[in-house]
Formats: structure tokens, C-alpha cells, sequence
């Protein structure tokens, strides 16, 4: 693991080296982590409910997910000791320890049954997501969804990572890559390992893909989300084309992600740069109610959202030594770029208003 070569996602993102890292936990009951053995690469172990169907019929899990099911056919009272015997069980098995984690920290049942229980009011009630072209994202085997990032703070990753996870005909996941700033924060840090996040170097990048996950990268990173709201919509430098390295490793299709919305929550207009060297941080928003309102200044704008899903740009067909090609590497960047892009300028003549 330590001799593996790292290309970075783009060039504000720290090398967090793989010593920096939170240590991998196998599982909270000294059980067998759903990645398998570290450095099995094929080796999966699908974590309980999450078989899929071989009959064609949409690949849902085996046991439905308790927010989805409907109520019993006897009654509400039947549906309600169902829902509590179910809520019982889980608190059990997080007192106990019965539960598993990966390699990387990702609790799966934690994930579906409380955090995005707490994600999906914002989702659906506050931004309104509207998603298409969900049906591009495939079925199973390794993918890596590539995105625009906006919004001052990254709620456009959780939002996409809420509309593949409920949308998605085979109820599949998204593993984010973030910063290694997520993963020095308390409390977010933890989170973030829960919900399936891990560092954006191609070392985790290449092994979520080797296991058949879908990975999500938002290749401008600090310079997406903290431009000015004056070049919003605007696609910042994707960086080196490290993604682009990492799915031809993998034979993983690309699929383009082009999010609207995010622009508006918190128009950046300033930049408090001496008080974010003290900070520690890449920037200090100043907005219209930030920091002039105190916490209520950080409360996000309440603006209407659209998630399109791309076409996939297959990358099986090139040759193992592609992966070293700059040329191609900077051709295929360039392609992905475009085709965000060409989508937001669509998305924005179709949107009727910001807000509605």
C-alpha cells in the first residue's frame, strides 16, 4: 500500500499521505469489513440486504429499507409495532457492536437508516432536487461520477450523493472523494467516514473501483467552491487529469455530473483572506447575511436544484499504457469539462426562476 504511486485529483488538494489517514476499522464487532481482507481487491463481501436481484426486477436489496416500506395491510398499528421492533433491533446492535464497517470507515446501515433519514428533508423539502439521467449511471461494477462544485460549502456533494441513493434503480451508493480538510475536523470527520467519504488521492480512488463502488470526484475542488459568485457557473481548472488516470487504471466509465443550484445558497461576495490564513482555511466567505447575521447568516438560501446525470464516457477500450498517455489523459479532462459545462448553459436557459 505504501509503494502505491498517488496522482492527485487536482492540485489544491492536499497529498495526504496514507500515514495521515484515520486508521481502517474492519468491523465494530470484530466481524469480516464488507471490503474484504486489506489488499483483496476482488474480494467483496456484500453486507446483509444488500444482494441484488437476478431476476431483472430493478436490483433492489433483498430486505427493503424501513423508510421505503409501505404500512402492513392490517392497519396502522400493525405498521407502527413493525417500525418499532425494527428501530429496537438497530439500537441494539449499535449498543452491542453487531454491525459492520468497511476498510474505510463506511457504515452502510447507519448510513441508510439515520444519516440520510436526516439528509433527505433538505433534499426534497428545502432545494427541491429535481434529478435526470439517473438511468446513465450503471446498474453494478465501478463507475466514477465526475461533477461541478459550488455553493461556498459542499452540500452539492451530499445532495448528489442523496439523489443517486434514492433515485437510483438499483439503490446503489455513492462513495465520495473529499479533501483531507473533511478528515481533520471533529465530529465531520467521523460522519464523513460514515457515509462512505475517503480521501481524493487515486490510491482509495483505484481500490473503491477495483471493488465495483460508484465514486464520486468534484476535480476543481477548493477553487469551485469558494470562487466568487460573479463567475458562478463557471468551471474552474479540473486539475491534472488524475481522474481521468484513475478510471482508465480501472476500466470504470466517467459519467459527467452538472448540478444547478448550488451557486445561489451563499453568493460569495468576498474573500476574508488574512483572517482564513489564520484560520487555517482555504477562504472566508463574506456574503449578503455572512457574517453579519451571526449563525443565522449561515442558514443556505432555500433555491430550487436540478442533478443531470451524463451519458458515460467509456474508457475499457484504451490499452493498459493509456493511463500514462498525458496526451490522452488531457483530451479525455478536457471532454469531461466540456460536456459539464454544455449541460449547466442548457440546465440555466431551462430554469425558470432561482427560487421556483
Amino acid at each position: 500500500m505504501a509503494d502505491a504511486k498517488v496522482i492527485p485529483f487536482d492540485d489544491d488538494r492536499s497529498r495526504g499521505s496514507a500515514a495521515q489517514r484515520p486508521a481502517r476499522r474492519r468491523s465494530a464487532g470484530s466481524r469480516r469489513g464488507a471490503l474484504g481482507e486489506p489488499g483483496e481487491v476482488g474480494s467483496v463481501q456484500p453486507l446483509p440486504g444488500r444482494e441484488r436481484a437476478q431476476d431483472g426486477s430493478a436490483g433492489r436489496e433483498e430486505e427493503p429499507r424501513e423508510s421505503r416500506e409501505p404500512s402492513d395491510a392490517g392497519g396502522h398499528d400493525g405498521g407502527l409495532e413493525r417500525r418499532v421492533a425494527a428501530g429496537l433491533a438497530f439500537l441494539r446492535r449499535r449498543l452491542t457492536g453487531d454491525y459492520e464497517v468497511d476498510d474505510f470507515g463506511y457504515d452502510e446501515e447507519l448510513t441508510d437508516q439515520v444519516l440520510m433519514s436526516l439528509l433527505r428533508p433538505v433534499y426534497d423539502k428545502y432545494f427541491r432536487v429535481e434529478v435526470k439521467g439517473v438511468e446513465n449511471i450503471p446498474a453494478e461494477g465501478g463507475a466514477l461520477i465526475v461533477a461541478n462544485h459550488s455553493g461556498t460549502l459542499p452540500l452539492d456533494g451530499l445532495m448528489m450523493q442523496v439523489a443517486v441513493h434514492d433515485h437510483h434503480p438499483a439503490g446503489r451508493h455513492l462513495r465520495l472523494l473529499a479533501a483531507d480538510l473533511v478528515f481533520v475536523l471533529p465530529v465531520v470527520n467521523e460522519l464523513a467516514r460514515k457515509l462512505g467519504h475517503t480521501l481524493a488521492c487515486a490510491e482509495d480512488a483505484e481500490r473503491l473501483l477495483a471493488q465495483g463502488e460508484l465514486v464520486g470526484v468534484m476535480p476543481e475542488g477548493f477553487k469551485g467552491i469558494g470562487k466568487p459568485f460573479g463567475e458562478r457557473y463557471k468551471l474552474q481548472r479540473f486539475g491534472r487529469g488524475g481522474f481521468v488516470s484513475t478510471a482508465l487504471r480501472q476500466g470504470a466509465p466517467i459519467i459527467p455530473c452538472s448540478i444547478v443550484g448550488a451557486e445561489e445558497i451563499y453568493p460569495m461576495l468576498g474573500n476574508a483572506k488574512t483572517l482564513a490564513r489564520v484560520l487555517g482555511i482555504p477562504y472566508f466567505p463574506l456574503t449578503p447575511t455572512f457574517p453579519w447575521l451571526g449563525p443565522l447568516g449561515a442558514i443556505p438560501l432555500p433555491t430550487k436544484w436540478t442533478i443531470q446525470f451524463g451519458e458515460p464516457i467509456a474508457t475499457d477500450g484504451y490499452p493498459p499504457e493509456a493511463a500514462e498517455d498525458p496526451m490522452l489523459m488531457f483530451n479525455l479532462t478536457d471532454q469531461v469539462r466540456e460536456q459539464i459545462q454544455h449541460t449547466l448553459y442548457k440546465l440555466l436557459v431551462q430554469r425558470r426562476s432561482v427560487f421556483f
